[in-house]
C-alpha cells in the first residue's frame, strides 16, 4: 500500500476567530481519478491519499480494488467511514454490515474489524485521537 499526501488549496477565513483557522476544500471526484491514475492502482493496490493530518484528526481517502480485504484491523482512536464510491463490507465479530455509497459509520476505539470489497470501492476515513482531545481539554 502507498500512501500519498496531498497539498490542498487552503483558503483562510476572513472572519475567523483566531489567525490559524483555515478553511480547507477537496475535489474529490478530481482526486479520485487522479488516485485511479496512478502506479499503485494500476498494479492492483490500494491507494490511499491523506488529506488531513494533524495531532488530533487525520482524514484519509481510499480506494480499494474489488475483492481486496483488509484483515485484523484495530484502531486506538475513533474512526469514521463515509462511502463515496461503491460498497464496503465491515466485519465485526460474526457480525457483517454492508456501507453503500452516501453512508457513514462510526467506531469507538479498540474495535478489531475486517473490511471487504465486492466492488470498486472508495470511502473517507477520518481518525480521530481520542487520547490528543481529552489531554488538550
Amino acid at each position: 500500500m502507498e500512501i500519498e499526501t496531498l497539498k490542498p488549496n487552503i483558503l483562510n477565513t476572513k472572519k475567523s476567530r483566531s489567525s490559524d483557522s483555515k478553511l480547507l476544500a477537496f475535489d474529490l471526484p478530481s482526486l479520485i481519478d487522479r488516485m485511479k491514475q496512478s502506479y499503485t492502482w494500476a498494479n492492483g493496490e490500494l491507494n490511499a491519499l491523506i488529506l488531513l493530518k494533524s495531532p488530533e484528526k487525520k482524514i484519509i481517502l481510499t480506494a480499494m480494488h474489488e475483492g481486496t480485504e483488509i484483515l485484523s484491523f484495530q484502531s486506538s482512536d475513533s474512526v469514521t467511514f463515509q462511502i463515496v464510491e461503491g460498497r464496503l463490507e465491515f466485519h465485526h465479530r460474526k457480525d457483517t454490515f454492508t456501507l453503500n455509497k452516501g453512508q457513514l459509520m462510526t467506531l469507538d476505539e479498540n474495535v478489531k474489524y475486517t473490511l471487504t470489497t465486492r466492488e470498486e470501492t472508495v470511502f473517507l476515513l477520518t481518525i480521530l485521537n481520542t487520547h490528543t482531545l481529552h489531554t488538550s481539554n
